[in-house]
């Protein structure tokens, strides 16, 4: 399964057609009736980054702001994690800026406005202005509805691709970097009996030297101060092992590359690793009782951090 950043984006354009209409029965009715048109255009930009959840903004026009259930709903089957914002235009070309009315439109125009008049004889008539614009709110030869979703699908497809693509880049950059956190832990491996073997002989000439400082005392034996020394360097060195963290290390890497491989929904799992490994190193950096050690543990928080910046996008 591939594995989806949060952060992408995309866009799509459409149009809504005008359905074709009859043709008049008479030459004058030409001048209502119109003519097939190019339609208006509908323009979809989907941007997303990363969040915890899935957190949708619409950003819609209003005679369209009913399809925001619907748009969420297609996005919401698509995405499980990010903060996604839709932004959805509409524009008309000039051969659909004006209404075309229908000879039914104004039909029915004629019928309200003589009922009304015959009611209230001072009400004025309609102007041409305001017939346009109750045409163009009847009208129902632009299916605007079902362009935009259209357009949304295509949208949001582009934005899963645009996403899937940027995850395949981060895991990449994560796979180099657990490459390079495994070279650091080969390094340090060999140092950890040498680092404990020579803080145990410091420890036992500090003891003797601390022994010879004070005077030995006559009613203690050699023997019992020879082995006490020996289990006090003893608990030292295990102190400064650090070889625990480093195969616990080990294990979070193996865990990192086997989810980045089978990919799928990783974002959490992987924040949760990467906690951990930064545990490790900062144990590792604790314990250290070499410079080489924790100029390396220094070296795995630096890629560590890296690796916990690109982890935040992946959903």
């Amino acid at each position: 399964m591939p594995v989806y950043s949060m952060t992408g984006y995309a866009s799509a354009v459409g149009g809504a057609a005008k359905s074709p209409v009859e043709t008049p029965s008479k030459p004058d009715d030409e001048a209502v009736s119109g003519r097939r048109g190019a339609g208006a255009q509908v323009g979809v930009e989907l941007r997303s980054v990363n969040s915890r959840f899935l957190d949708l903004a619409f950003r819609l026009p209003d005679e369209l702001r009913g399809l925001e259930p619907a748009l969420r709903e297609l996005i919401a089957a698509q995405f499980r994690r990010g903060k996604i914002e839709l932004r959805l235009s509409t524009q008309r070309s000039e051969d659909s800026a004006w209404p075309q009315p229908q000879t039914d439109q104004l039909h029915q125009l004629s019928r309200i406005e003589g009922t009304i008049q015959g009611w209230l004889p001072k009400a004025a008539p309609l102007s041409v202005n305001e017939v346009l614009h109750w045409c163009r709110g009847a009208s129902t030869t632009e299916r605007l509805d079902e362009a935009a979703m259209d357009v949304a699908r295509k949208a949001i497809a582009a934005l899963r691709e645009a996403r899937e693509r940027e995850g395949e880049r981060l895991v990449g950059v994560l796979l180099a970097r657990i490459a390079s956190l495994r070279e650091l832990a080969a390094q340090a491996a060999p140092l950890v009996p040498q680092v404990v073997a020579r803080q145990q002989e410091r420890f036992l000439l500090r003891w003797n030297e601390a022994l010879r400082t004070a005077g030995a005392d006559a009613a203690v034996p050699a023997q019992a101060l020879q082995e006490r020394a020996l289990n006090e360097a003893a608990a030292f060195a295990i102190r400064v092992d650090v070889d625990e963290e480093l195969s616990r290390l080990g294990a979070h890497l193996d865990e990192l590359t086997r989810l980045l491989q089978g990919g799928g929904e990783l974002g959490k799992r992987l924040d949760f690793l990467i906690q951990e490994l930064h545990r490790e190193a900062n144990t590792l950096g604790s314990k250290s009782a070499a410079l080489e050690l924790t100029q390396i543990s220094v070296e795995m928080k630096v890629l560590i951090e890296q690796m916990r910046e690109q982890v935040q996008n992946i959903e």
